[in-house]
Formats: structure tokens, sequence, C-alpha cells
């Protein structure tokens, strides 16, 4: 019996801290999302004035990839730090009737902006440049996009692909290159 104790204690103890709470909406909330009133114009501004990348994240109630992206990734200490000291997330509910301003100062419901923008899937996170003209959208003023469930190390890749710019590199480094040699790195244990 003590050993059974034993094991399902570490058993626990392994497993990541569930950082998320479910919202009256039906959607995870993480301390490092901003209740914002979804003028991203606006956030735009509040995201580069605190030196972070603007990103909006669209989820669903019940969406089990949201949930496991909640469970299994974002609770990560690096992952959730990264983001924490890195980005300003703002989040949108896909079947959402809250209102939006988008980037090119159009209003609409939360599912209306997600249809404008194209997002089937959830989560999806739209990475956003810091500067904007005024005519563009969300979706065309995204420098990436993150369409769905990933696995840790590829959503903290996506993560810091975007935030060290290496979308602008003429190097020749798309994200699957980078995403690539970042998983020998670390299978090598020579991340830096």
């Amino acid at each position: 019996m003590k050993r059974l104790l034993a094991f399902l204690t570490a058993a626990l103890l392994t497993l990541p801290a569930f950082a998320a709470e479910m919202g009256d909406d039906g959607l995870h909330k993480t301390d490092w999302m901003r209740d914002t009133f979804k003028d991203l114009r606006e956030d735009l501004a509040d995201a580069n004035a605190e030196g972070k990348r603007l990103a909006v994240i669209v989820e669903q109630r019940g969406c089990v990839y949201c949930r496991q992206m909640h469970e299994e990734v974002f609770p990560r200490p690096e992952i959730a730090d990264y983001i924490r000291e890195n980005y300003f997330i703002v989040q949108i509910n896909l079947h959402g009737d809250t209102e939006v301003t988008d980037l090119d100062g159009e209003v609409l419901s939360e599912k209306a902006a997600a249809r404008k923008w194209g997002l089937l899937f959830t989560p999806s996170i739209l990475f956003l440049a810091e500067e904007v003209e005024d005519d563009k959208s969300a979706a065309q003023a995204a420098v990436a996009l993150m369409p769905g469930a990933f696995g840790p190390g590829t959503t903290l890749d996506m993560f810091t692909w975007v935030n060290e710019k290496r979308y602008t590199l003429d190097n020749g480094e798309d994200f699957q290159r980078y995403h690539a040699r970042r998983i020998q790195e670390r299978n090598d244990g020579s991340t830096d």
C-alpha cells in the first residue's frame, strides 16, 4: 500500500500544474491573458508600450485541443514564463458575441472577426506585426499563424521565432527549418 501511495504521489507531482481556470464563457483563462476592450489598435499600442508582441488566441467552449494546450503545454514553466515576459495575449471566442475592433477599425462580434480572419480551427494564434497600416485587418497584419494544438517544443519555438523576428531574416530559415534546427539542438543537448 505504501508503494502504491508513493507511486501515485510521484505521478501527480510530475504532472504540469493546471494554470488555467475556466471562465464563465467556457474558455480557459490564464494569468498571461489580457482582459481588454478587444480594440486591437489599443491592444497593439499597449503591447508596444510594454515592449511585448501582440498575439490573438482564438478558442471555443468545449475545444479538446484548447484544453490540451491549457493542461499540457501552456502550464510548462518555460512556456508560461516566455509568454508572460514577451507577449500581450488577447483571447477571442470563436462563437462569441463580444465586440471586437479590428486593426482596420471595423467593429464586429468575435465570431464575425474570426470568420473575417479565415480562422476555422481552435486554438489558433495570430501573431501580429508591431506596426500595422490603418487599412490592414488582424489577418493581414499577422506575421505568423499557429493553427491548432501543438506540442511544447513546437509551441515554444513558434513564440520564440516570432519574438526574435526570424521571419524578417534573409537567411532562408523559415519556421520549419528553424524548428528542425531547434529539435536537433535539444536532442544534442546544445540549446543556447
